[in-house]
């Protein structure tokens, strides 16, 4: 996964609310067609606790046609290890090749719990799984060893930027298990974490403007420092700056971003909510940045 910019791409919605299978299949098979190292439907980006199941197996079985077996599809799942398993049985029915295991819903739990929250839906589902720490989920080095005893739990997806954990996590975990850099605009702290062993990162940018973050992926590996640099002071920062002003909108302004250039994803579902006029001028105003220091346009 370390090959290409990881892709989160958008659901897509009508103005009404409902599920727009057809935009949805055009947008992912746009987003495939760039090159991502893999796809990952009905995740965080794509508003994985506004679909009910039906709507999850619509999207995870759009994803798997359309990526036909030529990267892997990696579809979300996540609340309680019951319902995750539900989900779980959904995407594998659908073709799925792995999943993402997000947070559970809304306590605390302890390191045991966190644990055997993996180990259950492990014991109920043959598909691979990433474990995602964010928010209330924060694994010690001791918890990454024992998910790594369990078979088929093959990695973990980080979005809590702290380095100093994520190196213990790294150096306790065996060397083919696989991490990578989860954190909001993950561009950001992309060269950061390249340098504790995490070189993999989702990219919410790939999922409105791939010329973008197809670029940054590039000029990162190729230590083009004098690129990597501008297009994070130009473009990544003042998104960030842009993204912090309204909860919410990691996933809202992607998506207006998207719209923006014509993509059919629709709008966001309660309780996130799309940006207001103001933002939304800054929005197009830094999108025309972004693509002209590529060479795209709007």
């Amino acid at each position: 996964m370390a090959d290409g910019v990881l892709s989160f791409p958008l659901t897509s919605f009508h103005a009404d609310g409902t599920l727009d299978p057809d935009g949805f299949r055009a947008h992912i098979a746009a987003q495939i067609a760039t090159g991502p190292g893999a796809v990952f439907p009905a995740c965080g980006t794509g508003e994985f606790f506004s679909l009910d199941e039906e709507e999850y197996g619509q999207v995870v079985t759009i994803a798997v046609e359309e990526a036909a077996g030529r990267l892997p599809v990696v579809a979300g799942t996540g609340y309680g290890w019951a319902q995750a398993t539900r989900f779980a049985r959904i995407a594998e029915e659908a073709g799925a090749d792995a999943l993402l295991v997000l947070p559970h819903y809304l306590i605390a739990a302890p390191q045991d719990g966190l644990v055997a929250q993996l180990e259950r839906l492990a014991e109920r589902t043959p598909l691979p799984l990433v474990a995602y720490q964010r928010g209330q989920v924060a694994y010690t080095a001791a918890s990454i060893r024992r998910l790594a005893a369990v078979p088929t739990v093959i990695g973990l997806k980080d979005g809590h930027s702290d380095l100093d954990r994520l190196q213990r996590l790294t150096l306790a975990a065996p060397e083919d298990f696989l991490f990578f850099n989860g954190a909001s605009t993950a561009e950001i702290q992309a060269r950061a974490y390249a340098t504790v062993g995490v070189p993999a990162y989702s990219s919410a940018v790939h999922a409105f403007a791939p010329e973008i973050a197809n670029a940054f992926f590039t000029a990162l590996r190729n230590g083009d420092d004098g690129t990597t640099e501008k297009l994070l002071r130009e473009f990544y920062v003042p998104l960030v700056e842009l993204r912090d002003r309204v909860p919410g909108y990691a996933v809202s302004l992607v998506k207006a971003a998207a719209r923006l250039r014509g993509r059919p994803v629709g709008p966001v579902r309660a309780p996130l909510t799309d940006p207001s006029a103001a933002d939304l001028a800054d929005l197009e105003r830094l999108l025309t940045t972004g693509l002209d220091l590529v060479g795209a346009s709007l």
